[in-house]
Order: structure tokens, then C-alpha cells, then sequence
């Protein structure tokens, strides 16, 4: 992770510890190469996580730092995801990391996870949203006071004002939900959670991220998400694993997260010319 606000605490007792590489386009950059080469001879493999919402300096000091390696086993994973989802994607891979998975198919489990995060908030405000589609009508009503919006981004965009009976399609099987208070006072995802049958709902600090991400601090953020290591694990294994061409690791999905490279296109051979043949 790049900011520690977004390191979740462990979901039980054999989450992965996470590590946290803060402050990296703000410190020499023969400091920050000395640590990631320090982790990678450690554990083998960095998976690196973070938000759309990271600044664009941290990012670029990634690049650089894995570049100047010259190393393969360093993947940079951007999901589009709002910063409290990305977090708990993180921990979903550190859950996993305790299994007998290989890197790669540990960092491309990362796109599949994806799939089953339900990502959101409810917001004071649209006027400044542009991650989810936002209609002419909802921008003038976050301008009278009191407006409240749901918003999910993730599956599927969604976007409903606050009124009784508003609510938010949510996940077909059941899931927990994490919540992150910013600026704003609202019990509505407390309904939410009922609607949508989770388990529970826990409360973690809202990532430094998030208001960047969405636009606005009067927010209250919002994930469903699969807690259970067994299921997060039986998910992974039950689909296809393939060699990636390139580096040779396991991977599953179209594409290797360390390195980039997507299976080759093989053409389809042409259809050999009959041959002409001269009546005797």
C-alpha cells in the first residue's frame, strides 16, 4: 500500500501483514530504491496496490523505481475501485497470501476479487462527482440544502437521491460491509446493510484518499465484501490457470500483472490453394 490509512487491520489470524511504502515522492530516490529492492529480496514478489485517487507523483516514482530494478517480480495494480474499496482488496490479498498460491496467480486474483465488491457512498454532494454518471437534475438537487445521494460505483454505476424507499441494488449472496465516516451525519447505510442481508457492518477511518476520489468530504463510504478466506480461495482455484508466455509465471485471466504481457494472437493459417491441374 502507499498510505497507511488504507492497510485495514487483519481479518483473522492469518492475514499477511501489510506493507506500507508512504512518503515515496517525498523522499531521495536512492532511499526508496534501497527498501523496494530490500522487500523484493524478502518475500520474491511485491504486489503494489493502490487507488485511481494516488497522486500522480507517487505513481510515477513506482514506475521509476521499478524500472531502475529492471525486475519483473514488482506489479503495480491500480483496480477502479474508490479508495475504502480498493483497501479491502488489499486485505483480500493478503488473506490469500497465506495460501498455497503462486505470485502470479495471487496478483491476477486481484481483477476476479473485483468482481464481487459492492463499492459506494452516500454523498452531500454530486456537484464535483465524476467517476459515476451523474444527470443534470441530481447536480441541481445537491445544491439544496439537505440533499443526501446513494451512490454506488462499483459493480454497477447507480445513483439514487435519499428519500424513504430509496435504496441501491446490491450483492446476490452474502457479504459483510465495511463503512468509513467522513463529514457527514447519516444512518442510511445502516439501512442499506439490512436491504442487502450482510452479516454485519464495520467501521474503519475513512481513507485520506476518499474525498479526492469522490469529490466531496461530506461523505459516508461503504464496501460489501467477502470476508471468508475458504470462499475467497475456492474462488480463485476454481478457475483456469495459464502459463504467461512472457516470464513463465502461473497467472489466471488475460493478462500477467508483473508483466504486462497478454497471450499472443495467433492468426489463422490460410486455406492452401487447390493446385491447377492440366487435363492430360
Amino acid at each position: 500500500m502507499t498510505s497507511a490509512d488504507m492497510a485495514l487491520p487483519a481479518q483473522d489470524e492469518r492475514t499477511m501483514p501489510a506493507v506500507v511504502l508512504s512518503g515515496l515522492d517525498q523522499r531521495p530516490l536512492d532511499h526508496a530504491l534501497t527498501e523496494l529492492h530490500t522487500l523484493i529480496e524478502q518475500y520474491g514478489y511485491l504486489v503494489v496496490v493502490c487507488s485511481s485517487a494516488t497522486p500522480e507523483s507517487v505513481v510515477r516514482r513506482l514506475y521509476t523505481l521499478r524500472s531502475l530494478l529492471e525486475s519483473d517480480r514488482v506489479a503495480l495494480f491500480r483496480p477502479d475501485l474508490p479508495p475504502l474499496g480498493v483497501a479491502v482488496l488489499a486485505r483480500q490479498l493478503r488473506q490469500l497470501a497465506s495460501c498455497d498460491l503462486s505470485p502470479g496467480v495471487l496478483a491476477s486474483a486481484g481483477r476476479l476479487l473485483t468482481h464481487y465488491l459492492h463499492a459506494g457512498a452516500v454523498l452531500g454532494s454530486v456537484a464535483k462527482l465524476d467517476r459515476v454518471p451523474v444527470g443534470l437534475k441530481a447536480h441541481a438537487r445537491s445544491w439544496m440544502p439537505g440533499s443526501q445521494f446513494a451512490v454506488l460505483a462499483h459493480p454497477e454505476p447507480q445513483l439514487v437521491k435519499i428519500v424513504p424507499g430509496a435504496t441501491l441494488k446490491g450483492p446476490e449472496f452474502s457479504t459483510w460491509m465495511l463503512v468509513a465516516k467522513g463529514q457527514l451525519q447519516s444512518d442510511w447505510v445502516g439501512g442499506l446493510g439490512g436491504q442487502w442481508s450482510v452479516h454485519g457492518l464495520r467501521e474503519v477511518p475513512l481513507p485520506a484518499e476518499s474525498p479526492v476520489w469522490w469529490g466531496t468530504g461530506r461523505m459516508v463510504e461503504f464496501c460489501g465484501y467477502l470476508a471468508d478466506l475458504s470462499v475467497l480461495y475456492q474462488l480463485v482455484t476454481s478457475v483456469r490457470q495459464t502459463g504467461c508466455h512472457w516470464c513463465g509465471l502461473d497467472v489466471i485471466g488475460d493478462r500477467c500483472v508483473f508483466c504486462s504481457a497478454t497471450p499472443p494472437v495467433h492468426e489463422p493459417a490460410a486455406p492452401r490453394a487447390l493446385e491447377q491441374r492440366t487435363p492430360a
